[in-house]
């Protein structure tokens, strides 16, 4: 073993898992596939100052997010309920996919997350292949684990349901374009193809996953057909539902004995399944999705920011329902700090808790720290990678490492025996990180990505949006035609008609 170790870590502490589990001094050694070779207790006194300041843990797993390189309140589309929030992505100016792809992934790297489920939203859907291909090259750049959800998306353009009450909202010249706005969506034998094309991007960071973005806008006879290759190839489904009111709206007029039970129906849920948001589900929803294995990948940042709702946290702990957490590329303060999302999800999940504590926790505690934890450890990475993937620090483990600045987090405590997770929850954020490892190799140490020039490519893409965007500004005129249409559409229940 010895011969086949290639680089060792040192650290003060060392927090195994979500459980709580803490070591004193150790020394982590790591072989040359990336994983973890040793865990060896040492002497404090062997440990420089700062190794002995340092906190080893699992690093982290961003469940949803959309790779969205440039923000989108950088390019105008305010924070709004999402119906009216989507055309104003029309805003966005055309950049290099790569560019894109590697400030997200870079960005998150330097927020400790190691591995992420890419959603992918085309900028060109004709090019999808292409931009799947860029994303690819950006992962193995940045060094973190992506798996891409490949697009289907051939239903409901615009709107959850018929054009032909949105058509009618908007000025007359318009309505020949809004009728026909379904004409040009890649069909379900088109996608797959291309989803075969596309595996050859594939590599140690990178996979693909099926991805129906959502039960409105993805025809029935696709959303069986990725059913049943998911079970004949064991792939992984990464699913949008129900994240707005009116999606809930649509789904008891289109599915009134339970749209979740009609996913069921279709092979749909099972362990491989990923659903993104789920914030309007009822208790029988939560139930059924427990008994299936399917993991909910809360985004609270994203449903606060989208006036969406609250998620019910602790009520798909307590069911059972394996939860992770994820960004959406929408964290609250536009910086894509996953501690701090993670801050959030915990007192959000304490204030809907029960009086008698929420799971795992006492009395007037809310939701137990560690359900948390397991889900940006745990239930994150085997939504990503599959199971038994990530989030414990064990021999034979990827040597997937956060490594962050104990002694700062705690320079004010005078408390003798810190909870270790409790402070971490409490009041970690990503300045506090040193170095992010992904598979034995350091991606992120001090703010800085190790792989790319972050600040460089951040400045560049900003050039680039703001070139595209002077050179092909937004016709604001429509945007604002379809904003008051859609508001229009839903406010007199359109999307309620059978």
């Amino acid at each position: 073993m010895t011969d086949r170790v290639l680089r060792k870590l040192r650290a003060g502490r060392v927090l195994v898992d979500a459980e709580g589990m803490v070591l004193g001094p150790t020394e982590i050694a790591i072989d040359a596939e990336g994983r973890i070779a040793s865990l060896a207790a040492i002497s404090e006194e062997g440990l420089t100052r700062e190794e002995a300041g340092a906190l080893v843990m699992p690093a982290l797993a961003n469940a949803h997010d959309h790779g969205r390189g440039l923000r989108t309140l950088a390019f105008g589309a305010a924070d709004q309920s999402l119906e009216t929030w989507l055309p104003d992505l029309r805003r966005q100016p055309r950049v290099d996919p790569w560019l894109n792809a590697a400030v997200a992934l870079g960005r998150l790297a330097c927020s400790g997350v190691a591995a992420v489920n890419h959603c992918h939203n085309t900028q060109d859907s004709r090019a999808l292949l292409a931009e799947a291909e860029a994303v690819s090259r950006a992962a193995r750049d940045v060094g973190v684990r992506v798996a891409f959800g490949w697009p289907f998306f051939d239903r409901n353009p615009l709107v959850y349901g018929d054009l032909a009450p949105l058509a009618s909202f908007l000025p007359e010249a318009r309505r020949p374009d809004i009728l026909k706005a379904a004409d040009g969506m890649r069909d379900c034998a088109t996608n797959f193809a291309l989803f075969e094309r596309a595996k050859a991007f594939e590599h140690d960071h990178f996979t693909l996953q099926y991805h129906p973005v959502a039960p409105q806008w993805a025809r029935p006879e696709t959303l069986a057909a990725i059913s049943r290759a998911s079970a004949a190839d064991g792939r992984r489904i990464h699913m949008h539902l129900l994240e707005t009111e009116p999606q809930r709206e649509w789904a008891w007029e289109h599915h009134p004995r339970g749209l979740v039970r009609w996913l069921d129906s279709l092979g749909l849920l099972s362990d491989r399944l990923t659903v993104a948001h789920a914030v309007w589900l009822d208790e029988e929803d939560i139930a059924l999705l427990a008994r299936r294995g399917v993991t909910v990948s809360v985004n609270v940042s994203s449903n606060l920011r989208l006036r969406s709702g609250v998620p019910r946290i602790a009520e798909l702990l307590e069911a059972g329902v394996p939860v992770a957490f994820g960004l959406d590329g929408m964290a609250l303060d536009d910086d894509e700090d996953m501690l701090r999302e993670l801050r959030l999800a915990w007192h959000f999940g304490a204030r809907e808790s029960r009086p008698g504590g929420g799971p795992g926790g006492g009395p007037g505690e809310g939701l137990d720290p560690r359900a948390v934890l397991r889900g940006a450890l745990d239930a994150g990475h085997r939504s990503i990678l599959g199971s038994g993937a990530g989030g414990r620090i064990e021999i034979g483990a990827a040597a997937d490492l956060l490594v962050l600045d104990f002694a700062a987090l705690t320079a004010d405590c005078v408390a003798p025996n810190v909870d270790v997770i409790r402070l971490l929850l409490g009041r970690a954020q990503s300045r506090h990180i040193r170095a992010v490892w992904v598979q034995g190799r350091v991606v992120a140490s001090s703010g800085r990505c190790v792989g790319i020039d972050l600040a460089e490519l951040e400045a560049r893409l900003t050039r680039e949006a703001r070139h595209a965007y002077l050179n092909s500004p937004p016709d604001e005129a429509a945007i604002a035609e379809m904003k008051t249409g859609v508001s229009a559409y839903y406010e007199c229940d359109c999307h309620r008609t059978g």
